[in-house]
């Protein structure tokens, strides 16, 4: 055999290696989300959708003088949407534009802030009963239980009409308190069934302490999962919001909020007759809703197809 033919053949068993290589590497999730919202458009259109919502509601709301927009002027009332008012204004001769970004704001920062303190809770929770199972198990998940059947709605209401000096916080609260339940059922079911893996096993036998193997193994294999029950539970915390807002229990009634500005569509008349009272902000939580949901769908398939692909 020739030298040439020698070198040939090295380069190609090299070049088959590389191939074998890339096709038994396993993507990252990022990668396969990557792929999928290559593949759906849609989702794509609607995460930058999202992202142009988000700067615009987040920066034009810090850089306007909410007092200055909340200050009551009975002479610009009902004023349809002009020059001097780009959206119109209130009852109270406020202007919507500007109660619409304040409101936003409000609305996405109280969504955002309710679904990372009821996901950190749920996955701490849902860590430790999926990893010990047991009585553990047992008395969290009575608890769950328990909260799951109360009557939600009617409680956070009536937190709401007795806490004194009602704030923003209060309300993050009040929702927080029974909304973990959900993440923390899903984290435990996928943490008993990630419990009784190998690697799981061999890490107790070398002495790995509990909480490493929970944080530092579990967590990480079951994280896919939990990005897509985020985004999804983020858009329905915001829908909590703005709907307990609409019946005037959400926010203070001086705190704008997207809720607070659709139930301006009870004034009378204003269905037929004074559309921007209400529109713009039913149209914004109906694109929100809509961009979120179908961002998520694509976040759930890519993560569907991680779990294939192992």
């Amino acid at each position: 055999m020739s030298k040439g033919e020698t070198n040939i053949k090295t380069v190609a068993s090299e070049i088959d290696e590389e191939e074998l290589k890339t096709i038994s590497e396993v993507p990252s999730f990022w990668k396969v989300i990557k792929r999928e919202f290559k593949v759906d458009k849609l989702a794509t259109v609607c995460f930058y959708i999202l992202i142009i919502i988000f700067a615009i509601v987040l920066i034009g709301s810090f850089v306007v003088d909410q007092e200055k927009i909340m200050k009551i002027d009975l002479r610009n009332k009902y004023k349809a949407p002009g020059e001097d008012f780009i959206l119109g204004t209130d009852i109270g001769g406020r202007s919507i534009a500007g109660q619409l970004l304040i409101g936003g704001r409000n609305s996405i920062l109280i969504g955002f802030a309710v679904t990372i303190l009821t996901s950190v809770i749920g996955i701490i929770v849902g860590l430790i009963t999926g990893y010990y199972g047991g009585k553990v198990d047992n008395v969290i998940m009575r608890i769950c239980d328990f909260i799951s059947i109360l009557p939600t709605t009617l409680l956070i209401i009536t937190f709401v009409v007795v806490i004194p000096n009602y704030n923003m916080g209060h309300f993050i609260f009040i929702m927080s308190i029974f909304y973990w339940v959900g993440m923390t059922r899903l984290v435990r079911s996928k943490a008993l069934s990630e419990s009784k893996r190998d690697y799981v096993n061999a890490s107790k036998t070398m002495g790995t302490s509990d909480l490493k193997i929970m944080f530092g193994g579990i967590l990480p294999n079951i994280s896919s999962i939990i990005i897509v029950d985020l985004i999804l539970s983020f858009a329905g915390n915001i829908g909590i919001e703005t709907g307990l807002s609409f019946l005037g229990f959400g926010l203070p009634p001086s705190t704008p909020s997207l809720g607070t500005l659709v139930s301006y569509a009870r004034t009378p008349g204003a269905m037929s007759s004074k559309l921007w009272l209400w529109l713009p902000a039913s149209l914004l939580i109906l694109v929100m809703m809509l961009c979120i949901n179908y961002v998520g769908q694509a976040v759930r398939r890519a993560s569907d197809a991680k779990q294939r692909l192992g």
